[in-house]
């Protein structure tokens, strides 16, 4: 059988480090990046991915300007988009004519984008997957991983029932160069999940401007985070999605949902958060970006109000958000008082 021709789209902290590894493990691998500067350091000298031990290795990877995509013309068999969620429906707009017939293709980004990219794709060639990995990228060509392959964990699923669960490891087998892949017939359920833990800890920390884990020591914000988180769960919950396994934890699933969203936060607290880990909101919005707080904590907004409920603590992250986007709001540790007087029980 012929070798796979891999693309990987975007080449953030997250998809440079998978690409990287995909390529080291002798998978055929394009990388397609919207950075300029990101893109000429790559092509100069390769991809620096450092660890946490203070390691360090060069990759070199092949890469393009999403500008040079029209110039592409051998079809991909693999495509796993590792993007901001609000780039997911053009940005397989723009690979759909590169990807095979009977090609695959996998969103490995948070926020619910499955149906974005089967309504371009189609549903029998769109899988999801959750990613669960901190890594920051804040100069071109030099990844800061903050999670070894041995802590990296993914969940991989077919969008519905039209993407076939049995060809789900043939986008498996390269990820798992990057940590490991659990297959779920579920996928849906488990970005769900993987939204519960976002919407508790990226906006709430963001917009004090540190790092997680000094996020949770400032007074009020844990109860702040456990209630956004718990809105989502109750959002995904009534929306017909299922508790299920996360971060590769044994026995999350068993408790009750009035603890099921504090758990999840313990589980990233505990895996996947240095002292030095910023989410990555925080990170957009010190290089002046866009973040995912719409996508996110917006989401639960939307899908509540549709549902005919509300989700007051997540609608005020979302306003807050859009201030800070909008410039009418510093990011900062007082902001901890914009958050106070929220009906924060379950």
């Amino acid at each position: 059988m012929p070798e796979k021709r891999i693309a990987v789209v975007g080449t953030g902290a997250n998809g440079a480090a998978i690409a990287a590894d995909m390529t080291d493990a002798g998978f055929d691998v394009t990388c397609i990046e919207q950075w300029p500067a990101h893109v000429e350091a790559i092509r100069d000298r390769g991809v620096e991915v450092r660890t946490p031990q203070g390691g360090s290795s060069i990759t070199q990877l092949r890469i393009h300007h999403l500008c040079e995509v029209a110039e592409l013309r051998d079809p991909f068999d693999l495509v796993y988009f590792v993007t901001k969620a609000y780039d997911a429906r053009w940005h397989a707009e723009l690979i759909r004519p590169l990807l095979a017939p009977d090609g695959l293709a996998v969103g490995v980004q948070n926020g619910m984008t499955l149906d974005e990219m089967a309504d371009v794709l189609g549903p029998e060639r769109t899988f999801g997957a959750v990613i669960e990995i901190a890594g920051n990228m804040f100069e071109p060509g030099v990844v800061e991983r903050q999670t070894p392959k041995s802590g990296t964990w993914f969940a991989l699923g077919p969008q519905s029932d039209a993407s076939l669960l049995d060809r789900a490891e043939e986008l498996a087998e390269p990820l798992r160069s990057a940590g490991a892949v659990e297959v779920t017939a579920d996928v849906r359920s488990a970005k769900w999940m993987k939204l519960v833990a976002n919407a508790a800890e990226m906006v709430p920390s963001a917009i004090l401007g540190v790092p997680l884990v000094e996020a949770l020591q400032v007074e009020g914000m844990r109860e702040v985070m456990d209630a956004a988180g718990t809105e989502a769960l109750d959002t995904a919950l009534a929306l017909g999605c299922r508790i299920v396994p996360m971060f590769g934890q044994e026995g999350i699933e068993d408790l009750p949902p009035e603890r099921y969203a504090a758990a999840l936060l313990d589980a990233v607290l505990a895996g996947w958060s240095l002292e030095s880990t910023r989410v990555a909101v925080l990170q957009d919005w010190i290089k002046g970006r866009r973040a995912e707080g719409e996508e996110i904590n917006g989401l639960v907004v939307a899908e509540q109000e549709r549902l005919g409920g509300s989700a007051p603590v997540n609608q005020r992250l979302v306003e807050l958000a859009r201030r800070v986007e909008s410039g009418e709001l510093q990011l900062g540790l007082d902001n901890a008082q914009l958050l106070s007087n929220l009906p924060l029980g379950h």
